[in-house]
């Protein structure tokens, strides 16, 4: 759930040991967003990733690249993160799994993504485009990369509208701890279109989410709890714990609306 394109600071890392291993419990190992493969599954829903070239943009802990590696038989498939502790804990995964021949791991500073222009067939992101204020230049790095006819599939947190976000969504903000450069589904379909993808839809997913995350917390609290804390140790639960408590607040209130977005490249020859 990590990336960051030009512009932005990497610094430290902000998905560290404990931060991998507290989601691994929660969301299962290698996961760094909610709702496992059945989410992930929905997110990619229709769209034929067999014997292509798959970038899965800020891949985290390799989790879902993997599990997209496993199930949909894609010639290869990249997974791209900044963060190195991430990297390396899928690296380690996809060496387990035996599918290092399949699914590769790439990191890089922040700035211009470490791909030639049309390299990939497919370009895929969980809930990792939150990390990147400046949602213009990654839609145009994601279209850079993008072979003509090639489709966008992604998943990502927004913001439900394009003021200044609430007392309680800059509560929860402040609760993570994270970069978080959240915008509104206005703006991702504008710079969607301004990079050139065609086709570009946004559905939004609070309802699903805002039950699945009342669900996580209550587990958290109880028959997680053990296990959690072993993981990282109190303090880090109770941190959770808060956040979790602060994120439900703004999905009951809609403004926080984790969004599926989709679009294409134009073919070779085609006028958007």
């Amino acid at each position: 759930m990590t990336a960051v394109v030009e512009g932005d600071a990497a610094g430290a890392p902000e998905y560290d040991e404990a931060a991998i291993r507290f989601l691994g419990v929660l969301w299962g190992e290698g996961y760094l967003s909610p709702g496992g493969p059945e989410e992930v599954d929905r997110v990619i829903a229709g769209v034929d990733l067999k014997g292509k070239r798959v970038l899965d943009f800020g891949c985290g802990a390799g989790g879902i690249t993997l599990h997209l590696a496993k199930t949909y038989g894609p010639a290869q498939i990249v997974g791209y993160d900044v963060e190195q502790p991430v990297i390396k804990r899928a690296r380690a995964a996809a060496d387990a799994a035996a599918l290092s021949a399949v699914a590769r791991f790439v990191s890089s500073p922040p700035g211009r993504l470490p791909f030639d222009d049309g390299e990939f067939d497919i370009v895929f992101s969980k809930d990792a485009m939150i990390h990147v204020p400046d949602k213009e230049a990654l839609f145009a790095e994601l279209f850079r990369v993008l072979k003509p006819g090639g489709r966008f599939a992604a998943s990502d947190w927004l913001i439900g509208h394009d003021g200044e976000p609430s007392v309680d969504m800059t509560d929860y903000i402040a609760a993570e701890g994270l970069h978080f450069g959240m915008a509104s589904p206005r703006r991702y379909l504008a710079a969607m279109a301004a990079a050139g993808f065609i086709d570009a839809t946004a559905e939004s997913r609070n309802a699903w989410y805002r039950e699945v995350a009342r669900g996580e917390l209550e587990r958290l609290k109880g028959p997680l709890y053990a296990a959690a804390v072993e993981a990282v140790g109190e303090a880090h639960v109770a941190k959770n714990i808060r956040t979790w408590t602060a994120m439900q607040k703004v999905l009951d209130s809609g403004e926080h609306c984790p969004t599926h977005l989709r679009g294409s490249k134009p073919a070779a020859g085609v006028n958007p």
